[in-house]
């Protein structure tokens, strides 16, 4: 069967084990339990240069290459990567600076270079903190950005109380630059910590298992913070002393949470951890309460009873406003899709006419998206990794969209854009951006996806003034992009008729396939050495009532769009081994070859399908060779070595096609049990006159036969080919030369007239 015309390279699984911890996390483990070690043995004393100095500051910058190594493994997809990264390396810079001043015994001054390293790792951290916090702010309801601020500001005046003799210390004194840099400490340690509260909250049900890795690396931090400056206050800190650990397992934390959160392919999807939902503004409105009621039996700052103050006013905001709040909030959540948080399609048409209608001149354009073959990553992980995907795609494109862009998920794979203010020009290149964006692997719980989406592009006013319209021929621009391969497409009139003609064809193709229109030919394969067939390859072709023959490039890529391969398939396997079981009781042990294409060798259950089929026709599996593309061995070499090595252990043959036609590796000839070769008709059509084609071929009917595997020539349509590859050493030569594919009844009659001495010229 001749499936496939040229695969998309779209939709590839990959399903490598779980990555191990990563050597790097091994080492930054090492070196800070060696630090630990050392501060607990090293006793009192001045400076050690070998606690204090070679492993303090390696337990500084360990976690600055596990961070950096990271932000490499993204690609600075997620700009809160490498904010983090920054901030960690600004912190163990300061730090180095001041070791080394200790290590000489030099008393720094405030500010000092270490100063500027130690400060510029708040508003870095905070900043990373920040970037997810807003990108998620819009699709947010006021419930829960409530519990978010309820939280920061509860988390604020328990640190507030904690801080107050540094704060008083700090601001006591004259106002200088010294005053400055000390009381920034504190409050970015406020800062910090009423953030990362504050944001936990808001995620609610979102927050990852690794987020409590981070949380707890800033809490240590803060916490070291804290102690440090209390010491400090009252002149107690020494260098050398367990405190000094703090900074180091604070950024450790944070170093681990990074190397995890760039595992999952964006930095920025995790898996989703249950926390409930009134937890932190539950504990936020206690702690508020009791800084209140300490308030009134001793002296706390100021900003302490402000920050509990307002904790507690923002805590009652939804018993005051609670009806409006609520129909806010379920206003929102019947507009908003519940996997992706995007708007849904209630929301697409409600906004986009009122969007329209501001300016009805103005031209802009609306897209469908639809990712391909995406029904294949749910059939094969699991609709929980097809989940997982969807959210990560809808983060990829909203990342490349303007602020004035809408985007909303229609449901399953699809998803509606619209470019306000948007030429055809810029459209384009926006569809070609979002495409390229989406090419990038996404690596979702362990699993390896790699999709192509196709975009359908039409134009306002130009092509419509209502939504209804625009979506109608957005919709047959995809499928005319789908059709061509094309990635995007842009609407044009004559695509009404070809989305008509589609329409038509599909409907015939699934008529067909139900009343038995599909045929199957047979191409004799001869071997080289002995001048005999020795089997054939099965090729699928459509008896159409009206249009009579239709061969498969007309009609195979609608059949992959339409999910239909599965059932193609079958028909094309049962037709060839019942056929092959009649050559069998006629004494022709032929075997035969049939095309299986990407999106059925995925299905779990082809081995034991085609097992079956074998033994219902009391056949060897050996008598059966299934030929794929070396795409699909080079996109998804983990998966197919799986499937194949199942394949091939019940006795099943396989076969490379095409060989030599795509941009490959060869190494998965060496990994992937393979039997046979077939080269691609490109290079023999090309050897006449051609002598680099000719050494070409030589060299491979040599590779293969190093590597054990036979090879097979497509195309061979002169004599003078024919004998050239039999002198190479080639193993089986197909094509017009030999013969082109005939119905079996043909064959037969052309077997039985063959002479064993002679060659046929061609067959008409």
């Amino acid at each position: 069967m001749r499936v496939r015309t040229r695969p998309e390279r779209v939709a590839t699984l990959s399903v490598p084990p779980k990555p191990s911890r990563s050597w790097l996390n091994w080492v930054l483990g090492g070196v800070l339990a060696g630090f630990l070690v050392g501060l607990v043995l090293r006793g009192d004393g001045d400076f050690n240069p070998l606690v204090d100095g070679w492993l303090g500051l390696s337990a500084m910058w360990a976690p600055v290459v596990v961070c950096w190594w990271a932000v490499y493994r993204t690609r600075f997809r997620a700009v809160e990567v490498p904010l983090v990264a920054a901030a960690v390396t600004c912190f163990a810079a300061g730090n180095s600076y001041f070791v080394l001043a200790a290590r000489g015994g030099q008393v720094l001054p405030v500010p000092s270079l270490a100063d500027i390293g130690f400060l510029g790792f708040y508003p870095l951290m905070l900043a990373a903190l920040a970037v997810p916090a807003i990108r998620q702010l819009r699709h947010l309801g006021w419930p829960v950005l409530l519990d978010g601020a309820v939280g920061s500001l509860g988390a604020g005046a328990v640190l507030a109380v904690l801080l107050r003799p540094v704060l008083t210390a700090a601001v006591s004194g004259e106002l200088s630059l010294a005053t400055v840099v000390a009381t920034a400490y504190p409050m970015f340690d406020l800062l910090l910590v009423a953030g990362f509260v504050g944001i936990g909250a808001a995620q609610g049900r979102n927050v990852g298992r690794r987020w409590s890795v981070l949380v707890l690396g800033l809490v240590a931090f803060a916490a070291t913070d804290v102690f440090y400056a209390l010491l400090q206050l009252n002149g107690q800190y020494v260098v050398g002393t367990p405190v000094d650990a703090g900074w180091a397992v604070g950024l450790a934390l944070v170093a681990f949470w990074l190397d995890g959160t760039s595992r999952s392919a964006t930095g920025r999807v995790l898996s989703v951890w249950s926390i409930p939902t009134q937890t932190v503004p539950t504990i936020a409105t206690a702690a508020a309460l009791g800084v209140l009621i300490l308030g009134s039996q001793v002296a706390v700052s100021t900003l302490a009873v402000t920050l509990a103050a307002a904790t507690l006013t923002l805590a009652a905001a939804p018993l005051v406003f609670r009806h409006r709040i609520r129909l806010a909030d379920m206003h929102l959540q019947a507009r908003t899709d519940e996997l992706t948080g995007l708007p849904n399609r209630r929301a697409l048409y409600s906004e986009i006419p009122k969007r329209l209608a501001v300016d009805p001149r103005r031209r802009s354009a609306l897209f469908l998206l639809d990712l391909d073959k995406f029904k294949e990553v749910n059939d094969s992980l699991g609709h929980d990794i097809g989940d997982l995907l969807l959210i990560q795609v809808s983060q990829r494109l909203g990342g490349k969209l303007a602020s004035s862009d809408f985007l909303a998920r229609l449901g399953g794979d699809e998803f509606a854009i619209l470019l306000y203010g948007s030429s055809a020009e810029r459209a384009v290149t926006v569809a070609e951006t979002l495409r390229s964006a989406l090419s990038e692997p996404f690596v979702l719980d362990g699993v390896t996806v790699q999709v192509g989406a196709s975009i359908g592009i039409s134009l306002y006013p130009d092509q419509g003034d209502a939504l209804g319209a625009l979506l109608r021929k957005a919709d047959m621009a995809m499928y005319r992009a789908k059709a061509l391969r094309s990635g995007h497409h842009v609407y044009r009139d004559t695509d009404n008729t070809d989305g008509d003609e589609r329409m038509r064809t599909l409907a015939e193709l699934r008529e067909g396939l139900e009343n038995d229109q599909f045929v199957v030919h047979y191409q004799p394969k001869i071997d080289l050495d002995t001048n005999d067939v020795r089997g054939v390859e099965a090729l699928v072709r459509w008896n159409h009532p009206l249009r009579g023959l239709v061969y498969p490039d007309d009609f195979i890529p609608l059949v992959e769009q339409a999910g239909l391969m599965k059932t193609l398939t079958g028909i094309v396997l049962e037709k060839a081994l019942d056929q092959t079981k009649v050559w069998h009781a006629q004494g022709r042990p032929l075997t035969v070859a049939v095309n299986i294409s990407a999106s059925s060798l995925i299905d779990l259950e082809l081995p034991d399908r085609i097992l079956g089929l074998l033994t219902d026709r009391g056949l060897s599996p050996s008598v059966l060779m299934l030929e794929i593309t070396e795409d699909f061995l080079m996109a998804d070499r983990d998966r197919a070595r799986a499937i194949l090595v199942r394949l091939r252990a019940m006795g099943t043959r396989i076969a490379v096609d095409d060989f030599g036609s795509g941009y490959s590796s060869l190494s998965y000839l060496r990994d992937l049990p393979i039997d046979e070769l077939k080269l691609d008709k490109s290079f023999i059509m090309s050897m006449s006159g051609n002598a680099r084609a000719t050494a070409l071929v030589a060299s491979t009917i040599d590779l293969a036969h190093s590597l054990g595997l036979r090879m097979v020539a497509e195309g061979v349509e002169s004599g003078g080919d024919y004998a050239y590859l039999a002198s190479r050493g080639c193993d089986v030569a197909q094509g017009l030369y030999v013969s082109g594919p005939v119905a079996a009844e043909e064959l037969d009659r052309w077997l039985a007239s063959r002479s064993s001495l002679l060659l046929p010229a061609g067959h008409d």
